[in-house]
């Protein structure tokens, strides 16, 4: 492991940016982010905390992505593909999941005022709809005290010991994802009231044109943000979510963007996502994307969480994210 004065002097000699530069010309980085919120909105309080970047870190990423690589937007990738147009050296795409409100509220300001173009890959149910997932619910009633997690360990149809905190909760909405929607559904009931902090998370319909307006392309992410190796109506979750999202977009033109909820799929699942229409299909694998002779169909992401790029006062480490996104794997996750 390299020594915290060793990262800095790293960075700050320009030798990791160097290395980068030789390393990585040739590739696509494509940047995973969910949400974006200032610690000061409401919704901080009950967001989950490993998934969410403070507004201001943001901003220090954007000006790190802007130093280091070429930003790109995803019309350009798509021209790569469809036209042999070749990417600049470093190109470098950003992304958001889910389709929360807030990417509209804090993200969007801050990628315009950047020149930063993106790609908001948003789930077809979440539109209009004010609850945020049952995984996010959770983790704010227990951020908020308004859940123990023996009490919904116990609730479970075979209980087992539940260990409080974050690290026990997470283990049990790992079991309740097992679960199928029904009997999901009946062990959440009785902790409705604590889900729900009252707040809009997701997008309305009308959001969704201030983000095309403001620059941030719009793509899929399944129609229920189920796992895609779970569902049972897969052409539900590609052909139907395309179906269901365009009506909202501008063009009035189904998506020919997505990835896949949770980052799970196979080699099958993907092939059916490129036959429901899809150009381009994002997983959450972390690797760097080859762009000679052109980018892949089926791209990978690397995403962080807030607590791997700042020291222990929370202050931005440019070092630590350089060591984190110059080093990952390069490959092409299939051939065309």
């Amino acid at each position: 492991m390299l020594s915290d004065l060793a990262k800095k002097v790293l960075y700050g000699s320009g030798l990791l940016g160097l290395y980068h530069r030789l390393r990585n010309r040739r590739t696509l980085t494509v940047i995973m982010f969910h949400r974006v919120l200032d610690p000061v909105d409401p919704r901080w309080a009950s967001c989950d905390p490993d998934y969410t970047l403070d507004a201001g870190l943001l901003e220090r990423c954007l000006a790190f992505f802007r130093r280091h690589y070429r930003l790109v937007s995803v019309d350009d990738v798509l021209a790569a593909r469809r036209e042999g147009r070749a990417l600049p050296a470093r190109a470098l795409l950003v992304t958001f999941d889910d389709g929360w409100s807030d990417n509209v509220d804090f993200a969007l300001p801050r990628l315009a005022r950047a020149g930063v173009p993106g790609l908001l890959f948003v789930v077809a149910d979440v539109i209009g709809r004010r609850l945020a997932f049952f995984q996010e619910r959770l983790v704010g009633a227990l951020r908020l005290g308004k859940l123990r997690v023996a009490d919904l360990a116990a609730a479970l149809p075979s209980s087992e010991p539940a260990v409080e905190g974050i690290g026990g909760l997470r283990r049990v909405i790992g079991r309740l994802e097992s679960l199928d929607e029904e009997s999901r559904e009946r062990v959440l009931a009785p902790f409705a009231t604590a889900m729900d902090d009252g707040l809009r998370h997701m997008v309305v319909a009308g959001e969704l044109r201030t983000l095309e307006n403001g620059g941030i392309a719009i793509g899929l992410h399944g129609k229920t943000h189920t796992p895609m190796t779970r569902v049972n109506d897969l052409d539900a979750e590609l052909g139907g979510a395309r179906r269901a999202v365009a009506p909202h977009l501008s063009d009035g033109r189904a998506p020919v963007t997505m990835s896949f909820p949770h980052g799970r799929y196979d080699a099958a699942i993907a092939a059916r996502a490129r036959e429901a229409g899809y150009e381009l299909v994002f997983t959450s694998d972390p690797v760097l994307n080859p762009t000679d002779p052109q980018p892949g169909w089926l791209l990978g992401r690397v995403g962080f969480e807030q607590a791997g790029i700042v020291d222990a006062r929370g202050r931005f480490r440019a070092d630590h994210l350089a060591l984190l996104l110059f080093r990952t794997r390069r490959t092409r996750l299939v051939k065309d």
